[in-house]
């Protein structure tokens, strides 16, 4: 069948804040969790503890995780957690992921007709 293809759908509203790899991973394990030290995060994510810090810093920023400070024993330690606009940005951000990625593949379906 020939035609025109479909219209292109409106631009997919990715979040820039969380769209950097780094923020992506921090947050994407960070939803599956309440809270978690941040030695969990690095090694969950494969980062070192500088990249750890700026990427919390810049998350923290924009409102998307809390850090808590404490000790165990008398070690210090830091937590992340993602805040409920960091979970819903992350949601978003995955969603218009997908919104592109069916986007291209009904493109490529017609394409291919």
């Amino acid at each position: 069948m020939t035609g025109t293809p479909p219209p292109d759908p409106p631009p997919a509203a990715l979040d820039e804040t969380i769209h950097h790899p780094t923020r992506l991973a921090v947050t994407a394990f960070l939803s599956a969790c309440d809270e978690a030290e941040f030695a969990a995060v690095r090694d969950g994510c494969g980062i070192s503890d500088s990249v750890l810090s700026k990427t919390a810093s810049a998350l923290e920023a924009a409102g998307y995780l809390t850090v808590r400070k404490g000790h165990v024993g008398k070690r210090p330690r830091t937590w992340l957690a993602l805040t409920d606009e960091g979970q819903d940005a992350l949601v978003a951000h995955i969603t218009a992921l997908q919104d592109i990625a069916s986007a291209a593949r009904e493109k490529a379906e017609h394409l291919a007709r």
